[in-house]
């Protein structure tokens, strides 16, 4: 069993703060995994019959288990997941109990009450890479075409039927279960149009019709795929000044792997490094921010910032994306984002940056980093 230390002491410091956890994330992302490695626990599989009838009574279940740290996987399948979790989080505050699904706690109609004030949230992403150490395989390349599943990084050979049988799965238990939507095809097919434009800003009317759809059914399938983790909505950062995008967002696959799958790219060339790695920063930024918003920002004249973080009372971070710190870098964008924006850090994050350095280009101060130190910094 691989042991994924990062997220193992993450839920253990959660678990400091509030008795209950709510662990999310895609299927197969290794939540299962994840909760069995930890230390003295009690597991219970609820898509088992036996296992939730063993919890028809909640009181009594929790009552057996007091002082115990508690996995209740798939949570969702049983009747009623909030009457247990809120019993447990009101009345049984000295047993640990993490409970797992594949989405928001929001988006299942069975959690009449999402535990307000009495849970923590923790969001489990693809691998990052303090993950790749700890599997053993630092290959970055690697992990760009297989992508950050677990199942599909560890195989040797090409998971191309991987990807298949993962949104079939995908589609069956969790859309179908979750949202009970009744076009398979026209989801599928808009499914796939956001993995293979994936980090374009989204314009519905561009959907809508090649999946045979109307625009309100384009805007519910995305709610959709982002309540259940699948794509990731980053919306332009702006004061609502004339010359910014201020609406439009741009919407990014959850994944690496499933981005090279629906644009048939089996192997990578060297020109694909530098979209490829803009997700990957993505998926750490937001791994380490668990849930505090990324945006980005572009005008109308198409300059554009890759990413912006904003701390409260302070100016933003740019964040530009460079697969190697050794390309020619443009600094017209950055330019023009200070322009509006003056203050706040600029930081060029490379794969290749080993120690991070500054340099002053058009009058702005650049700071080149790795991605663990822009981590550290933003």
């Amino acid at each position: 069993m691989k042991i994924r230390s990062y997220w193992i002491n993450k839920v253990e410091n959660e678990w400091k703060q509030r008795s209950i956890i709510w662990l999310s994330g895609v299927r197969r992302s290794g939540k299962t995994v994840l909760c069995q490695s930890l230390d003295n626990i009690e597991y219970f599989d609820c898509e088992l019959p036996r296992v939730r009838r063993q919890m028809d009574d909640p009181e009594a279940f929790l009552d057996g288990l007091r002082g115990q740290r508690i996995v209740l996987d798939e949570v969702h399948r049983l009747a009623n997941p909030s009457e247990l979790l809120k019993i447990a989080a009101d009345h049984f505050k000295d047993a640990k109990v993490i409970a797992t699904g594949s989405s928001t706690l929001q988006a299942s109609a069975k959690f009449r009450d999402t535990l307000t004030g009495r849970k923590r949230e923790v969001w489990l992403t693809p691998m990052i890479g303090i993950d790749l150490s700890d599997f053993g395989n630092t290959d970055l390349r690697h992990r760009l075409l297989h992508g950050g599943l677990p199942p599909f990084f560890l195989s040797e050979r090409s998971p191309e039927r991987d990807f298949q049988e993962w949104v079939d799965s995908y589609w069956a238990k969790d859309i179908q279960e979750l949202f009970r939507l009744e076009k398979h095809f026209a989801f599928e097919r808009f499914l796939e149009l956001i993995f293979s434009n994936s980090g374009n800003i989204f314009e519905a009317t561009r959907f809508a019709a090649p999946c045979e759809i109307s625009r309100t059914t384009v805007s519910n399938y995305l709610n959709v795929l982002e309540k259940t983790f699948v794509a990731h909505i980053i919306r332009p950062f702006s004061k609502r000044r004339a010359t910014e995008i201020i609406a439009a967002p741009k919407v990014y696959a959850f994944d690496t792997g499933f981005v090279c799958y629906y644009r048939g790219w089996q192997e990578l060339r060297d020109e694909d490094l530098g979209y490829l790695w803009e997700h990957y920063v993505l998926n750490e930024i937001q791994s380490h921010a668990q849930g505090e918003q990324v945006f980005y920002w572009r005008d109308k004249r198409g300059h554009e910032i890759d990413f912006v973080r904003v701390k409260q009372g302070q100016s933003p971070t740019a964040i530009e994306c460079k697969w190697s710190a050794s390309n020619n870098i443009e600094v017209r964008n950055l330019q023009a984002f200070r322009k509006i924006y003056p203050g706040g850090d600029n930081f060029i994050v490379a794969q290749d940056v080993d120690r991070s350095f500054s340099q002053m280009r058009g009058g702005l101060k650049l700071h080149f980093v790795s991605l663990t130190d822009l981590i550290k910094n933003i």
